[in-house]
């Protein structure tokens, strides 16, 4: 059958392989489809305005429509009351609804429209935003990497020159099996021999980022950050007296951008490799690191000891 109208309502906490088969089976057999979305109480760690843009993400071709869940019937409410809701809030006529779910019949009654029941016995795909919900990490493979990016926990690792952020990156990412990232402004100073110009500070500051997309979309749970643009701007400060607006921009957005936050204190020897200012700066460099999180009201934990001591303190404040 074609249809020229298509309606699929769901939660999508999260949006899985399952919702994504009902929705292209609706694009596959109608002109136009519809997806409504909502949920009351919304849910704080996956609001509807997030499960939203999954969808408008994958399916560019589709029309979104996310309720706030103020405007919405408690999810518990009975069933009569969610098909009127659902009915008030249909655009158009609707010819097909497609659904997995044992209130497709009533709920396509209620609309007038035929019901398309796509894989209710989760045979294609074996799964349930419960079993998602309640085990993340054994049903990852579920969810495509737009949506999986979402869970993944940034962990960045701020502090002085030679206070081990880069070793102990490397060895949570090795002991985890997860993604790291480097200091791309590290990488780019010794490349330039110690002679960067203030502008390419922003190019530090969009090459960081987008190593840390990147390494989002591989990762299962972490990944491991060698600090950020915080620290570019410091840098930017300290070199030349002054820092681009684009770099401030850029690590003012840090304090939404991460799931953990630790500095490394210096409480290891000072390593002049060649690259680095001096060791009397060290100390500036720390306190300066911690005011600037502090301003910004960003939470951060103190890590020091052995490579190892570090390694097992970041394990358990972040839970792995």
């Amino acid at each position: 059958m074609r249809y020229a109208e298509g309606l699929v309502i769901g939660t999508f906490a999260p949006l899985h392989r399952g919702h994504q088969l009902v929705i292209e089976t609706a694009l596959a057999a109608c002109d136009h489809v519809t997806v409504m979305t909502w949920a009351n109480p919304d849910l704080p760690d996956m609001p509807t305005a997030v499960r939203a843009g999954w969808v408008r993400r994958l399916y560019p071709e589709v029309e979104v429509i996310a309720l706030d869940a103020a405007d919405c019937p408690p999810d518990d409410a009975p069933d009569a009351v969610q098909q009127a809701f659902t009915a008030a809030q249909v655009p158009r006529p609707v010819d097909a609804v497609f659904t997995s779910e044992s209130y497709g019949d009533a709920l396509a009654e209620a609309l007038g429209a035929v019901h398309v029941s796509v894989d209710p016995d989760r045979q294609r795909v074996p799964v349930s935003g419960t079993q998602i919900r309640a085990n993340l990490p054994e049903h990852r493979d579920q969810l495509d990497p737009t949506v999986r990016a979402h869970f993944v926990e940034k962990v960045v690792f701020l502090g002085a020159e030679s206070t081990g952020k880069s070793t102990l990156v490397d060895a949570l990412g090795a002991a985890l099996a997860e993604p790291t990232v480097e200091e791309v402004g590290r990488t780019l100073w010794v490349a330039a021999d110690g002679d960067l110009p203030l502008a390419d500070y922003v190019e530090i500051c969009r090459q960081h980022v987008a190593l840390e997309e990147a390494a989002v979309r591989r990762a299962q749970r972490f990944v491991f950050v060698d600090t950020n643009a915080i620290t570019t701007q410091q840098y930017a400060f300290f070199f030349f007296g002054e820092c681009p607006p684009e770099v401030q921009a850029y690590a003012d957005r840090c304090r939404d951008r991460y799931a953990h936050v630790f500095v490394c204190a210096t409480d290891i020897p000072f390593d002049q490799d060649g690259t680095r200012v001096h060791p009397q700066v060290q100390q500036y460099q720390d306190g300066a690191v911690r005011n600037d999180l502090t301003i910004r009201g960003i939470p951060y934990t103190v890590v020091g000891g052995t490579v190892e001591e570090r390694v097992a303190a970041v394990r358990r404040v972040i839970g792995a």
